[in-house]
């Protein structure tokens, strides 16, 4: 009966954001209350546990996606991913543009935003597009495929950081777990995949793209990829120190203060500030407006994480995840693997990679100690699951389709199909990676 109940509820769910056109927030709130009702929960008890999941999710996460946010919003803006992109097509080259393109998606991917990122190397694949006269599919599809994976995979885009925040997982080690899946994930959904699109006509809509900044106005080489990498180094190499120190050393204080998501995006703010914005009073106001906008561009996307968090946490304290937990135990498949499925099938019903992630998370976190796996891998299990077959009711199938002037039917086989690659892929990166832990 359990089961059928939180069946039914994410059914309702998927109706109230799909059909019923309601804000995913409200949905889950909606939702949250109807779960509360049906499981026979204290009716007194509803609301503070929904207040609870709320005040829980956001209190690790407001500041990280916050300041990522800002992060991501001063490097489009300031130019320095118009640099980084400059620079990596003037070192491929001609023959290996499409690698150029492919590398440079990764980088930006990490500090920006899908749609931020999707938005900003539209302009760079349409010339290379028309400059060397080739096919806009094939040459775009594996540089839209890294950004999809940086912002499914890595955190501190909101979904993976959210995903580490509900699992107690460690955000240095599923970053660095998440880039060894994502190198090969990237070269088969992209490259690989694109060379059977060749025969994709298409015809770009010009009037998406921008104009670029000449080069001699644009920050240097060396502070462009610095200050986009920076939240890389830090939490990629505060892990590793951490790990290979004596655990008495003074240094690990040190290393997991400064190695904490939320420090990590505070000193990656404030480099860029330095190296990007600039510290004389106009440029420090002008920078402070670009992080006002940023924060408005991410809230909507912190509501919907508080609302998942709020069904979370019913569903705890309503003994679902107790009886989820006894019935999985008696489930011969793997949890990586239910994991992803749960994520997958939410993916395909709603079109939201960030409300399957953490619908899912809701279901599988409180019973990640019994399951007895990996909490870094389970992160990246649900994330890659939560980018599987993107159709109609997600709106970057729509971008894709409206920015490269294709048709449905070519829309499916190369942006959905790529997107279902990278799902499906992915898994099998985070099971080679299992076998080995």
């Amino acid at each position: 009966m359990i089961l059928l109940l939180v069946i039914a509820c994410i059914g309702l769910l998927v109706l109230l954001i799909t059909v019923a056109k309601f804000n995913p927030f409200l949905a889950f709130l909606i939702t949250s209350l109807v779960a509360g009702i049906s499981m026979g929960m204290p009716l007194e008890l509803i609301s503070k546990s929904i207040q609870k999941g709320i005040g829980d999710m956001l209190g690790s996460l407001v500041g990280v996606i916050a300041l990522g946010a800002m992060l991501g919003k001063l490097v489009a803006q300031s130019g320095a991913a118009q640099r980084i992109a400059s620079v990596m097509m003037g070192l491929f080259g001609e023959k290996y543009i499409q690698w150029g393109l492919v590398c440079t998606g990764f980088i930006i991917g990490i500090p920006l935003f899908y749609n931020v990122g999707f938005v900003l190397m539209i302009p760079l694949i349409f010339s290379v597009v028309y400059q060397y006269k080739l096919p806009a599919v094939y040459i775009g599809l594996p540089m839209l495929a890294s950004l999809s994976v940086a912002h499914g995979f890595l955190p501190p885009h909101p979904s993976p950081a959210a995903l580490v925040a509900q699992f107690h997982a460690d955000m240095g080690q599923t970053l660095l777990y998440g880039i060894i899946i994502a190198i090969p994930t990237i070269i088969i959904a992209g490259p690989l995949y694109s060379l059977t699109l060749k025969n994709i006509s298409s015809s770009p809509n010009l009037s998406f793209a921008t104009t670029s900044e000449p080069n001699q106005i644009l920050p240097s080489t060396f502070l462009s990829f610095f200050t986009a990498l920076f939240p890389v180094f830090m939490m990629a190499g505060t892990t590793i120190l951490t790990s290979i120190l004596p655990s008495d050393s003074p240094l690990i204080p040190v290393c997991k203060l400064i190695g904490d998501p939320a420090m990590v995006m505070l000193l990656a703010v404030l480099v860029a500030t330095t190296t990007l914005g600039g510290l004389t009073s106009k440029a420090l106001s002008k920078t402070m407006n670009t992080y006002s906008e940023a924060v408005k561009d991410v809230a909507m996307v912190l509501l919907i994480i508080a609302g998942a968090g709020a069904l979370k946490q019913v569903f705890m304290e309503s003994g679902v995840s107790d009886t989820m937990a006894s019935l999985l135990k008696n489930v011969s498949i793997h949890p990586l693997i239910l994991g992803w499925l749960i994520s997958a099938f939410i993916r395909v019903c709603l079109g939201s990679a960030t409300v399957a992630g953490l619908t899912t998370a809701g279901i599988m976190a409180p019973m990640i100690e019994t399951l007895q796996v990996d909490p870094n891998l389970m992160v990246l299990s649900i994330g890659v699951g939560s980018l599987m077959f993107s159709h109609v009711n997600d709106p970057g199938f729509w971008m894709f389709k409206e920015y490269f002037n294709l048709s449905i039917k070519d829309t499916i086989r190369s942006w959905s199909m790529m997107e279902t690659l990278v799902a499906v892929v992915g898994l099998i990166g985070v099971l080679i990676i299992n076998s080995f832990l």
